[in-house]
């Protein structure tokens, strides 16, 4: 899930008890969908979707994108996420305690409940506390998910469709089976929320993108292009993935659940290496900031304010913890990129595949004209060795997990431009 700001924190690490609640009285609502794909006889093909994202890393701190669900099928905003795998809702169960959010709540029948004895709900449960257990098969499966940003959300799984238009031309509405949150809070509960719950993304069985991939509608791959402009746009398959262009790195089993992980990397800074032990690094496109653990993230610091010209002088801002301020105030990160250097993160399972991190992927300029480092101290925060890259690393470049076969990839991008199927003219 998306981190907030002050002080911002990551996503993806959950700390999960789950309660034998049990979801309210079904209220009305539409109509039960059958699963499967509408105007389908025979199995179809894999194919790939596109969608356009909004939102920026600052000043709103997420990237999100509008799904159409149910039957008559209504818009819902949803925070990509990569760093965890459940797809939820905020939902009228009814609700105990929700955030204002964009759309009318999500509003379930009881015959689309997910029974406490489908693999769907063991795999759930299995991913978030390693245990599963059914009172009685015909129960509804719970759950309750934390994170690391103190946001949770208390639910069941509930099945309904989702309605994707195809590369090739076709509309499919499989049902897909996601979380119906009806006791959460996220962000601040006094504001309407940019999005109505969190999209779900991970390398898990319960995730919407392998859902899909057993519905034989999409392959199971999944890319982003965050647009350093704000925007930008996300895939479901692999039509649009340039492999020969890409810088590919083989996924590797991270410690920490099913983060997407290239494996450990070297760090280096205007071309020298910050002589850190190799650091594990996985991809979350739920945190809308970089975080390093304690060692990486104080000789990055250190090499930082060692090649500073003096026209730079740090600066209290209350976006970041370290700032800088120059002879007058910056209007973009152009302004001062100049002033900083690259970091290059070189990854040993990649045969030295390397990603550049210009100043613009880790630093960001804010209302008060000042720029600050987008790169923060994860052991600060629990993370302990845990290296995560987030929305502000990942900017202006399209990134792939594709764990068909099992390798994530990398490549610079106009990620403004929302691609059309069969163009060459993507990159």
């Amino acid at each position: 899930m998306a981190p907030r700001w002050a002080p911002p924190a990551p996503a993806g690490l959950v700390l999960v008890a789950l309660l034998a609640l049990l979801l309210p009285p079904a209220v009305r609502g539409d109509k039960p969908v059958r699963g499967g794909l509408s105007g389908v006889g025979a199995e179809p093909e894999a194919s790939s979707a596109v969608f356009p994202l909004y939102g920026d890393v600052y000043p709103h701190g997420l990237y999100y994108v509008a799904m159409n669900i149910g039957n008559p099928p209504r818009p819902y905003f949803l925070d990509v996420d990569t760093g965890s795998d459940l797809t939820w809702l905020q939902c009228d169960a009814p609700c105990v305690s929700c955030n204002k959010v964009p759309h009318p709540l999500y509003r379930p029948t009881k015959n689309k409940l997910v029974p406490c004895a489908d693999q769907l709900c063991e795999a759930l449960h299995g991913g978030l506390t390693g245990r599963h257990r059914c009172d009685s098969p015909h129960d509804q499966c719970d759950y309750e998910i934390r994170y690391a940003d103190q946001g949770f959300s208390i639910g069941v799984l509930v099945n309904d469709s989702f309605t994707l238009r195809l590369s090739n031309s076709s509309v499919v509405r499989p049902s897909l089976a996601f979380g119906c949150g009806y006791n959460q809070h996220v962000g601040s509960s006094s504001e309407v929320a940019a999005t109505d719950g969190i999209l779900g993304l991970g390398s898990g069985s319960v995730s919407l993108l392998s859902q899909l991939n057993q519905h034989r509608v999409t392959k199971n791959v999944v890319g982003h292009c965050l647009s350093l402009r704000g925007g930008g746009f996300l895939f479901f398959g692999d039509n649009l993935v340039p492999y020969s262009r890409a810088t590919w790195a083989p996924m590797v089993r991270s410690a920490h659940r099913n983060y997407y992980s290239p494996g450990s990397a070297s760090l280096y800074f205007g071309g020298r290496s910050l002589g850190v032990r190799p650091m594990e690094v996985v991809f979350d496109s739920g945190s809308s900031f970089t975080y390093f653990a304690a060692q990486p993230y104080e000789a990055l610091v250190a090499a930082l304010k060692g090649g500073l010209s003096r026209s730079l002088k740090e600066v209290s801002d209350p976006s970041l913890p370290l700032c800088w301020k120059g002879k007058k105030p910056f209007k973009s990160v152009l302004d001062v990129k100049k002033e900083f250097k690259s970091l290059v993160l070189s990854f040993a399972n990649g045969r030295k595949a390397l990603m550049e991190i210009p100043p613009e992927n880790y630093l960001i300029v804010t209302k008060y004209g000042n720029a600050c480092l987008g790169i923060l101290n994860g052991s600060e925060v629990g993370l302990k060795d845990l290296n995560i890259l987030g929305d502000i690393t990942m900017q202006d470049q399209m990134v792939i997990y594709d764990n068909e076969k099992g390798q994530i990839g990398w490549i610079r991008a106009p990620c403004d431009r929302i691609p059309k199927f069969g163009s060459s003219a993507l990159l």
